[in-house]
């Protein structure tokens, strides 16, 4: 379940959690999604929280963000330091003492949710904040950069998911899709879910 944590003093609003890998992956076309979509954020007033790392994808969209004048947060458990080495250059980086307690806080802090291609740890994370969602314990929007067709196995899955009774057809809108980065700004802006809420987010707001 989502955390009963209090939201954090002093975040700003606008800020957008970015899901992605801590690889860069086999294609140029990946990092450079990650900068695009940076640059997206910061010039649409939003800060950046993602999982604190300095390597892969994570890396590049925290470099992009702050090269960019924008705002980073970073959450990062202790025991990860020797895999994913914090980046002490973000604007705010925490400590925390589990994955639990990082997807916890990273949830507390965003009002919206973006995936990049990644890995497992970024399909589990994407997985369980649109579990939250289809609960009902939020309605805060979430997308997945469908760059080059990389989260298509499982929208198509979600779709069947729907047809084999397993989804309901109204939450199969939890998790929206774009093909590209520069899209992400309005497809938080139109995003709707399930319940028809509007969306948290408005290019330009702040």
């Amino acid at each position: 379940m989502p955390p009963e944590l209090p939201s954090a003093p002093g975040a700003p609003a606008g800020q957008v959690c970015v899901f992605c890998a801590s690889a860069l992956g086999a294609s140029s076309r990946y990092q450079a999604a990650a900068v695009e979509l940076a640059r997206c954020l910061v010039a649409g007033g939003h800060g950046l929280v993602y999982g604190g790392g300095t390597v892969g994808l994570m890396g590049v969209v925290a470099d992009a963000v702050l090269a960019a004048g924008g705002r980073v947060t970073g959450v990062i458990p202790r025991g990860l330091f020797s895999r994913e080495v914090a980046h002490r250059g973000v604007t705010e980086l925490i400590e925390v003492a589990s994955m639990h307690e990082r997807k916890q806080l990273m949830y507390e802090l965003s009002d919206a949710f973006v995936g990049l291609p990644g890995g497992l740890g970024t399909l589990e994370e994407v997985a369980e904040i649109a579990t939250w969602s289809q609960l009902g314990l939020h309605a805060k929007p979430i997308v997945l950069v469908d760059l080059d067709g990389y989260w298509s196995p499982l929208l198509t899955w979600m779709d069947g998911a729907v047809t084999a009774g397993f989804v309901k057809p109204a939450n199969r809108s939890i998790i929206a899709s774009v093909d590209r980065p520069g899209d992400v700004l309005t497809a938080l802006a139109d995003y709707r879910g399930p319940r028809g809420v509007p969306a948290v987010l408005a290019p330009g707001e702040t």
